[in-house]
């Protein structure tokens, strides 16, 4: 794996395969987290694609000192599917969709029925996610399928540390209570 400070340095210097590889490197999870976020192959796309075209245009305003590259080219990408978004008030997607796209591969040694229960329990959790505020739904996939921190989720969002914490907090309540007599908790954090 290329040292990305060295890439962002070449890249800064005019080197386009440096730009290339930056590019390669993040473009998968960038997709997913704009799919994450709009439920959408075509929009999903099309955040990506205008995410990293902006990172890599600007990438002499990336500071190492405020933020890793990841949590900036994030901040970036938010900002690009929050647009979409308003746009377009983007239609659900079902999490079985999610799922069929190689975001979280099956274990092997589920049986078959036990493969279509665990389908399903992901299925009602996306539901559910997509019936959240867009700042909640937002918080709960940054944190879960971007893997992000809180004070990184604070600053792909624009919020205070504290309200970062609070979005994934009340996401939870509110998928608890969408999710009562299914599993509640159990069900949401296995299938998250």
């Amino acid at each position: 794996m290329p040292n990305l400070d060295r890439l962002i340095e070449r890249w800064c210097a005019g080197d386009e395969k440096a730009a290339e590889a930056l590019y390669n490197l993040h473009k998968t999870r960038v997709y997913r987290l704009s799919f994450g976020l709009l439920g959408n192959i075509e929009d999903a796309e099309e955040a990506a694609q205008d995410a990293l075209t902006y990172a890599l245009l600007h990438i002499h305003d990336f500071d190492p000192r405020r933020s890793k590259f990841t949590t900036w080219l994030h901040m970036i990408t938010v900002s690009r599917c929050r647009d979409l978004f308003r746009k377009k008030r983007l239609p659900t997607l079902s999490f079985s969709a999610w799922f069929n796209r190689d975001h979280a591969p099956a274990p092997s040694d589920l049986n078959p029925e036990q493969h279509t229960v665990r389908s399903e329990k992901r299925d009602m959790v996306w539901e559910a996610v997509q019936e959240l505020s867009p700042s909640l739904r937002e918080a709960i996939v940054l944190r879960h399928w971007g893997e992000h921190t809180y004070r990184e989720i604070a600053d792909i969002a624009g919020c205070p540390l504290r309200t970062a914490q609070s979005r994934v907090r009340l996401a939870y309540r509110h998928l608890e209570k969408l999710l009562t007599g299914v599993g509640q908790r159990q069900l949401a954090e296995e299938a998250i």
